[in-house]
């Protein structure tokens, strides 16, 4: 195959017909959705509810070594902790905080 030689593979792929748009007007939508959220006050009714409060401090994004899978899982498992805390009715706060949990600061 050359430079010039161009392959049209939109048409060679399967892709399932659907008459929603591909990009769904987000920049659109997002801004009508968060006009309303504010209109209802959904975020300062959420903080005002009279309900248990849960905290997860979390500790720096990766303070032993150099990033590698092990902490995306960290992060991914304590977002479930606190997202399945909020469902379950609890006042949940995320504080990200630089604890290294042990090791010595010059680490």
């Amino acid at each position: 195959m050359t430079d010039s030689t161009t392959i049209d593979i939109k048409n060679s792929l399967n892709l399932p017909k659907t008459p929603f748009p591909m990009k769904a007007n987000l920049a659109q939508n997002e801004a009508k959705s968060i006009k309303k959220w504010d209109q209802l006050n959904i975020y300062k009714n959420w903080l005002e509810r009279e309900t248990p409060t849960f905290t997860l401090h979390d500790g720096p994004p990766y303070a032993n070594g150099s990033i590698h899978i092990g902490h995306l899982l960290n992060k991914v498992l304590k977002d479930i902790v606190v997202r399945s805390h909020t469902l379950m009715g609890f006042k949940c706060e995320f504080i990200p905080g630089w604890d290294c949990h042990g090791l010595p600061i010059e680490h």
